[in-house]
């Protein structure tokens, strides 16, 4: 299918993982609607875009070692893709949990980039621990998307100049779009179960920060395994690995990259 877009198309190639193609048709519960959670790849401005074209979801952005999202808008979705990569939310931001952001948004999907950052398509970094503040109940759909050409990505932040140009520069910009079938926070079985267990105990393992939010670093059994599942899924259906490289050392990157430039 053909979406316009002012002066370019967007030509989307969507494929569902492990549906077979005599089912495509009848994919409606397969793919994600009011109520779930959107877990993306991200490479460009135009994830965002293709997805509020599409989803007409809620956008959040995560970071590294929060359990906590920040709800943001479009516009906020696609500057996050062109701006440096950092470790903690502004200090006047507002985080809620995807519990709370699916009942605010209860007609409205919510995506989460769980990897925090940009990336130049080629792998899948490690996750924030946001995907596991939803509820157990609530489906979570990988979704990948790859570009042709990838000159569109922006790996790189602040190169706005060089975005707007690349992506004007053709008048057909080509996007697969890979769904992967659902998965749930199976974790949040077992925190409920803990949470009973304790009659209302509060037993933080992970620092707090002067917002009173919990960064929520250390990860349990059962929240790694979650984790690994969809980051496994996305690897999958964008056909790249999982490296140990976060956001920390894309900063580091990025350091680098602007000495050797200046």
């Amino acid at each position: 299918m053909a979406h316009t877009r002012n002066a370019w198309d967007m030509n989307a190639s969507v494929s569902y993982a492990n549906v077979p193609s005599s089912l495509a048709k009848h994919t409606a519960t397969r793919v994600p609607g009011p109520g779930t959670i959107i877990s993306s790849s991200h490479t460009s401005p135009l994830d965002a875009l293709y997805l509020a074209a599409i989803f007409d979801p809620v956008f959040t952005a995560s970071y590294p070692g929060y359990r906590l999202v920040q709800p943001i808008s479009l516009l906020q979705a696609m500057l996050h893709a062109l701006a440096p990569p950092t470790l903690h939310p502004p200090r006047n931001a507002t985080l809620v949990d995807l519990s709370t952001l699916l009942q605010q948004h209860p007609d409205r999907p919510v995506v989460v980039f769980p990897e925090c950052t940009t990336t130049n398509g080629r792998a899948i970094l490690p996750f924030s621990p946001s995907l596991l503040s939803a509820p157990a109940e609530t489906k979570i759909f990988p979704v990948s998307l790859r570009y042709t050409a990838a000159d569109i990505t922006t790996p790189v932040p602040g190169e706005y100049l060089k975005f707007l140009w690349n992506l004007n520069s053709r008048s057909t910009h080509c996007i697969r779009v890979r769904i992967a079938e659902c998965t749930y926070n199976t974790a949040a079985l077992t925190d409920e179960k803990v949470s009973a267990e304790t009659d209302g105990e509060s037993t933080p393992d992970s620092p707090i920060l002067e917002n009173g939010i919990t960064a929520g670093e250390g990860l349990g059994a059962e929240e790694t395994k979650v984790l690994d599942k969809i980051g496994e899924a996305l690897a999958r259906l964008g056909r790249v690995k999982r490296v140990g490289l976060g956001v920390r050392e894309k900063m580091e990157f990025v350091r680098a990259w602007t000495r050797k430039r200046k």
